[in-house]
């Protein structure tokens, strides 16, 4: 049997961007992808949408694994949010990136540089009166 945690934990940026954390530790696989399902699901109850990976601990990860990833970030960034994943050791990244995993996620060397990742893209979104769509009186 696997080995396998998530803790989850907030944090906020230099200006002040909220971000949910999940770090994870240990083997992630078919065995234990439920409890990173889980911490997903948690996240979206509670609409946190700008979500940070934290793998410094993870020891492991499989397909099954990677496979949690795909089938929560549609739903996320449809809410307006992101996953960034960081901190990630040699050999699980060489896993992420095996199957192509950098085109489709920002994948930082640390969580510092996830958080400034966010922190960027809510400095390019558009304020609310930019919104697409939105009737506008001149």
């Amino acid at each position: 049997m696997s080995n396998f945690s998530v803790h989850s934990r907030a944090a906020h940026s230099a200006h002040d961007v909220a971000v949910h954390v999940l770090d994870l530790e240990g083997e992630l696989d078919a065995h234990t992808a439920s409890d990173l399902e889980a911490a997903f699901e948690q996240c979206r109850a509670e609409d946190h949408h700008r979500i940070i990976v934290n793998g410094a601990d993870l020891d492991y990860i499989s397909s099954a694994g990677l496979g949690v990833f795909m089938a929560y970030v549609e739903d996320v960034r449809e809410a307006g949010g992101d996953i960034k994943i960081a901190n990630l050791k040699p050999k699980v990244y060489n896993v992420f990136d095996l199957l192509g995993f950098p085109m489709l996620f920002d994948i930082e060397d640390t969580e510092e540089e996830a958080l400034a990742r966010f922190e960027e893209n809510a400095e390019d979104a558009p304020e609310p009166s930019d919104a697409p769509g939105e009737n506008r009186i001149a």
